[in-house]
């Protein structure tokens, strides 16, 4: 699916104007001028990935809880970490922390294909029939620790993790194609900054961006349950 189909089957949608006002006040304003991140989130329906009884928060500027003590990130943040992957349109993507699927839905109208790991097998499923029912059909929604991957289907022009790690987990480093791009949150539990890596003819650069917090990592490679405890 690609932002103009979506703008097509959309005319009847009561939250454009908020959308709209979501990326000019929040994205475009804080200095963020990527046209075609802008345009995807200007598209995908915010509301469709809350519980019903916060729609009336889907376009604020902070992130919201989806159950479960899990959230959809503040769009600021899913704007800039999708604008530091640089998508053209060509690019095999691997996400990792499902979630809603919001993030997901943003990343399918930038790549060619969406790679998505989730652990939870509820949120895995509610995701994947939401991102279905809305016509998001170049997700692949996959059950599993998303802190190793997915070697069957490597390598990706670009990663995006949507959950803290105290570390970069190094089977991700590993799937990165050349010249690919990897963003993440590293950091402590309650206080992370985005990580931009780029692998160049096996060498990975590093670059500090963004503070943030996110939910963590839990895997083999992230944070283990008793260490959250």
């Amino acid at each position: 699916m690609r932002t103009g189909d979506w703008e097509q089957s959309s005319s009847a949608d009561p939250y454009v104007a908020e959308r709209e006002a979501m990326v000019e006040n929040q994205i475009r304003r804080r200095g963020l001028n990527d046209e075609r991140v802008l345009r995807a989130m200007a598209s995908v329906p915010r509301h469709e990935f809350v519980p019903r009884a916060s729609r009336s928060l889907a376009y604020a500027d902070e992130p919201l809880g989806i159950g479960g003590g899990q959230t959809i990130s503040q769009p600021f943040i899913v704007a800039v970490m999708t604008a530091a992957l640089k998508l053209v349109g060509t690019e095999r993507v691997l996400e990792i922390g499902t979630g809603c699927g919001y993030q997901s839905a943003v990343l399918a109208l930038l790549a060619r294909e969406v790679y998505s790991v989730e652990l939870r097998s509820d949120l895995a499923q509610s995701a994947a029939e939401r991102l279905k029912r809305l016509g998001f059909e170049n997700v692949h929604v996959h059950c599993g620790d998303g802190s190793v991957g997915l070697k069957e289907v490597a390598p990706f022009d670009a990663i995006l993790l949507a959950a803290a790690a105290p570390a970069v987990p190094s089977p991700l480093l590993e799937q990165m194609s050349d010249g690919g791009r990897l963003i993440a949150p590293v950091g402590g539990e309650d206080h992370q900054q985005l990580m931009l890596i780029t692998r160049r003819d096996g060498e990975y650069r590093q670059q500090r961006r963004e503070h943030c917090r996110f939910v963590p990592l839990v895997g083999r490679h992230g944070w283990k349950l008793g260490e959250l405890l």
